[in-house]
Order: structure tokens, then C-alpha cells, then sequence
């Protein structure tokens, strides 16, 4: 759900804001436009359009016989499965407002708010978010929650661990407890093992999954981002001299966010693996959008100002674990 929504202004005709509302709307949009090209979390979540005040996701276990030989003639076997873990993610209303004065329209001083106060109103909102959705991935390596602008944020999947976890439970207890939370700083042959643990990561009943991790996603740190683009950007082996053929190069997206910046703890400096097809495919990272962006103005009586509100519902959270791993941080599997 993308855009921006206006409601019908009130109060605005007959005054002396009327001629300004136009103006404002149109760099309103023009805003919202650009920060949905540059936006990270798109990259990163699923995003869903909400239809209720909240939703479930879950599905079934894999099937836990498969095809089985039955011999010339022989009977149809009855496989088993049962509902797996489930996650419900309940939309949050967000809302903010600015206000022109009247003397700021009688001083002639709108353009230039419309160049920076409603700027900054539009910078606040996807920023708001921006930084929403890159919480619940720096508040999961740590724990099980983490606080955002004074809300309690679920940082578990599905199963009921922190979203990066070094002990996954199985729902039906035909696997042992798998991992996707890793120690070692980031090299060319750590990302090859790090990818190597995803692709052996199987469902509950044990089955290995297609699991195929594409994108990279680290904070904003020069010395992180010389050495993944040095180990992803050169068909050569970027740790010897020889000629031997970097497999690497060429396979992946890669994310910069600063909004994970929070994430570099002394010498941490962890690094995330995922498989954006699984995850939209199967439900991993969400990101509800209930109502968008919905903007309404009026003159408010009392001080004459021309006020404009903005109001939007959402949420994001983890569901199935499966399509991401972190590595490079303390208390993590050894790689």
C-alpha cells in the first residue's frame, strides 16, 4: 500500500490559507514519491496490505512421509501433517501534525515552510518507519524484545524465540533445535559457511528446504563495506594471488542501511543473510500497511492556525525464521 491520502480540508476555502493548500499538497507528494524509491525495509520485509485490525500467519507442517512404494496395485498411504506455528501482528496507529500561523501567511514566510516544515514532516514519517522496521532486526539479536519510541516490540518468530536465535524449535520434535544466529566477522569464506548453514536448514519434519539466501544486509560501516565488496565484486579469489575462480561474484544484492548502525557493538560486527523469494513466498519478515499515509488540514478555531495532521496504521514482526541468519555476532554458533 503505497501513496499518500488526503481528506477533505475544512475551513480552508474562504481564508487566507486557501491558496496556499495546493502547493503544499503537491510537495507533499512529490516527498512521499522519492522516499518510497529509497526505501531499505521494502528490500528487506514482505509488505502486506492489511485488511483487518490485525492478522494471522501460520500454515501447515511439511508432509512427513512423502511418496512411499506401494507395488503393482498396491493402496494409497495416508501421510500426516499439523498446523505448525502461527504469529499475529496487530497494526499500530502512528500519528503526527505541524501547524502554519496565521502570521506566518500574513509575513509571506509559506513557500519557505513548504520547503522545509513539510519536508521534514514527510522526512518523519518514513523515517519513523525506516527505523521501525530496522528495530525489530537489531532488537532480535540481543532478545526477545526491544523498546521503539516508547512501544514494546515482539522480536520473536513464530516458534516463540528471538527471530535470530541459536536454538529453533521443531513444532512436531522430528528435528533438533536449529540455529540462524552465527559468530564470525564477516570473509569470503564466512559468508560462503554462513550460506552453507541456510541451505541446510530444513523444515520441522527434517526436510531440507530451497532455501538460496541472495542479499546481503549490513549497517553503514566503511570497513564492513570494503570487505563485502571485496569479497562479492571480483570474479578472482579475493584471498590469493592465483587465478581461482570466486564463486561469490555476481550473486548477490546488498543492502547498506544506517539504520542498523545500532548494530555495531564493540567488535561485532554482524552481518545478515536472506532469501528475499522465501521470505515473500512463505511469510518471514512482515510489514502491515492497514492505512496509509492519510493527511488531513484545517483551521483550527481557537488559535487560527491552519493545522495538518497526518495518521497511519501499521506494524512488522517475524513470522517463519527460515529465510534470514546474522553473523559476526558474540554468543552465536560457531561458523
Amino acid at each position: 500500500m503505497a501513496g499518500i491520502v488526503f481528506s477533505k480540508s475544512s475551513g480552508l476555502n474562504d481564508s487566507i490559507y486557501g491558496k496556499c493548500e495546493a502547493p503544499i499538497r503537491a510537495f507533499l507528494e512529490r516527498n512521499v514519491k522519492a522516499y518510497e524509491e529509497m526505501s531499505t525495509i521494502k528490500r528487506i520485509f514482505k509488505m502486506v496490505d492489511s485488511e483487518h485490525y490485525g492478522e494471522k500467519f501460520g500454515g501447515l507442517t511439511g508432509f512427513a512421509h512423502g511418496f512411499q512404494p506401494v507395488g503393482e496395485g498396491g493402496s494409497y498411504p495416508t501421510d500426516e501433517r499439523q498446523e505448525g506455528y502461527s504469529k499475529f501482528l496487530e497494526n499500530i496507529t502512528w500519528k503526527d501534525s505541524f501547524a502554519i500561523t496565521q502570521e506566518m501567511m500574513e509575513d509571506s514566510i509559506v513557500l519557505d515552510l513548504s520547503r522545509t516544515g513539510t519536508r521534514s514532516f514527510i522526512d518523519q514519517y518514513y523515517l519513523t518507519r525506516e527505523k521501525y522496521g530496522s528495530q525489530l532486526l537489531i532488537g532480535a539479536v540481543s532478545g526477545n524484545t526491544t523498546k521503539f519510541r516508547g512501544i514494546t516490540m515482539d522480536c520473536t518468530s513464530a516458534d516463540g524465540v528471538s527471530l535470530f536465535s541459536t536454538a529453533h524449535p521443531s513444532k512436531t520434535g522430528n528435528t533438533g533445535v536449529q540455529s540462524n544466529k552465527f559468530a564470525g566477522a564477516f570473509s569470503v569464506d564466512n559468508l560462503g559457511k554462513l550460506e552453507t548453514k541456510m541451505q541446510n536448514v530444513t523444515d520441522d519434519n527434517g526436510e531440507v528446504l530451497t532455501i538460496a539466501p541472495d542479499t546481503i544486509i549490513i549497517p553503514n560501516d566503511a570497513a564492513l563495506k570494503k570487505e563485502v565488496f571485496a569479497a562479492i565484486g571480483a570474479d578472482k579469489d579475493p584471498n590469493t594471488a592465483n587465478n581461482g575462480f570466486n564463486y561469490q561474484f555476481g550473486r548477490w544484492t546488498v543492502v547498506v542501511s544506517p539504520y542498523l548502525n545500532p548494530l555495531l557493538n564493540g567488535s561485532d560486527k554482524p552481518y545478515i543473510l536472506l532469501d528475499k523469494n522465501y521470505n515473500d513466498n512463505y511469510d518471514g519478515l512482515l510489514f502491515l500497511d492497514r492505512i496509509p499515509l492519510t493527511i488531513k488540514s484545517y483551521v483550527d478555531d481557537d488559535t487560527d492556525n491552519n493545522v495538518w495532521s497526518g495518521r497511519s496504521r501499521f506494524v512488522c514482526g517475524a513470522n517463519d525464521w527460515r529465510c534470514i541468519a546474522v553473523g559476526g555476532v558474540t554468543g552465536g554458533t560457531a561458523l
